[in-house]
């Protein structure tokens, strides 16, 4: 199950306060996941669950991202605004294909579309029941790339599981498997830690060269995976200055 909103926005807060570095990034998505909560809460007072249903939110977060967002985003959302009903929704449709399809995304315009399509998709997620149990690499409800990893307590250990970078669904997930390549030997798996976050790791894969960050709820049990991720940005920097390539993005393309 998804973790709650009310917990992301509080988690996005407190780890605000603890890393200045992350401090802006942070403070930003707790306004916009307060959006996001808001979306998701009024979809289910719509008759209709198909994209166009979307539209209706843009001119909030067109306004969200003019009065706190980067200078890119800003001037991204001027555009926006000008925009037709026409041009969003194709950018809407545009984004969300991608995403299933799980090709790289990219650019302030796809920002704001993942910015409901996130909520959108968690919403149609809740409504479905629990997804079928997935082994594959792909999120066994929508079909796409994940996120990240989480570690969860089982026993004398954790079990590795997938967070979906769309719609947050969690499947269960071998620990020593890469999956972008399927690659399975321990030796070509690299994993890499900080010290300042002994919880956050980078499971890395010499064969493809990608990686994605896995959180250790074993280790903190009061990390929100989504929003910590964002909080160790400078794992993301490290990986890429060793050419390694994140296999998902997060929201804000990093």
């Amino acid at each position: 199950m998804a973790v709650s909103w009310d917990h992301r926005i509080a988690r996005a807060g407190e780890l605000a306060q603890k890393h200045p570095a992350a401090s802006e990034l942070l403070k930003f998505y707790q306004q916009l996941a307060r959006f996001q909560k808001s979306v998701f809460e009024k979809l289910s007072s719509f008759p209709e669950h198909d994209v166009p249903v979307l539209l209706a939110f843009f001119p909030e977060l067109i306004s969200l991202a003019q009065r706190v967002g980067s200078a890119a985003l800003a001037e991204a959302a001027g555009t926006l605004e000008q925009d037709s009903a026409e041009d969003r929704l194709g950018l809407l449709e545009s984004i969300w294909q991608h995403q299933v399809e799980s090709r790289s995304l990219a650019g302030e315009d796809a920002f704001f579309a993942q910015a409901l399509l996130q909520p959108y998709a968690e919403f149609l997620a809740s409504n479905a029941g629990p997804a079928a149990d997935g082994s594959a690499p792909l999120c066994p409800f929508c079909g796409s790339k994940p996120l990240l990893a989480v570690l969860r307590p089982e026993g004398d250990g954790g079990k590795r599981f997938l967070l979906c970078s769309l719609c947050s669904t969690e499947w269960a997930f071998r620990r020593v498997l890469c999956p972008n390549c399927g690659e399975e030997n321990k030796d070509k798996l690299p994993v890499f830690a900080a010290q300042e976050f002994d919880y956050v790791r980078v499971d890395a894969c010499d064969t493809c060269r990608t990686y994605l960050k896995s959180v250790d709820l074993t280790k903190n049990g009061k990390a929100v995976p989504v929003v910590d991720e964002l909080a160790t940005l400078s794992l993301n920097f490290w990986a890429q200055e060793n050419n390694y390539q994140k296999l998902r993005p997060n929201l804000f393309g990093v």
